[in-house]
């Protein structure tokens, strides 16, 4: 089964990054957002069941996103990853509803982790 998976990210070099350390078998439809209105206005349409969602953003920050995709009620698995690696943003982003936090760059050992133990893939 295909996961519409969004990559939320102002940084097109980050965005591109996320991308290539997904594993290359997993099933997903990806689709890329620039700031946090977009990605939001993406995740509304269903296209970020699953969410790879930068915290510094233009427009709407990542905090921003996290509160409307949880107070509407949206069907989304959010993974913050960001460059902001103060225990106070790890925590803020769990206490928000994010499944998890991988620091920048991201790391593919640890991204396969991630999606294995919450049964995103194998």
């Amino acid at each position: 089964m295909t996961i519409p998976l969004l990559i939320c990210d102002d940084s097109n070099m980050a965005r591109k990054q996320v991308a290539r350390s997904l594993p290359e078998d997993w099933d997903v439809d990806i689709t890329f957002a620039t700031n946090g209105v977009e990605g939001l206005s993406a995740i509304r349409e269903g296209k970020g069941e699953m969410v790879f969602l930068d915290l510094t953003m233009p427009e709407m920050d990542g905090y921003g996103v996290l509160e409307h995709v949880f107070n509407e009620g949206l069907n989304a698995m959010v993974v913050v990853i960001s460059g902001d690696i103060q225990p106070e943003a790890r925590d803020r982003v769990m206490k928000m509803g994010a499944i998890d936090f991988i620091k920048k760059p991201v790391n593919k050992e640890k991204l396969s982790q991630v999606l294995t133990q919450y049964g995103l893939m194998g």
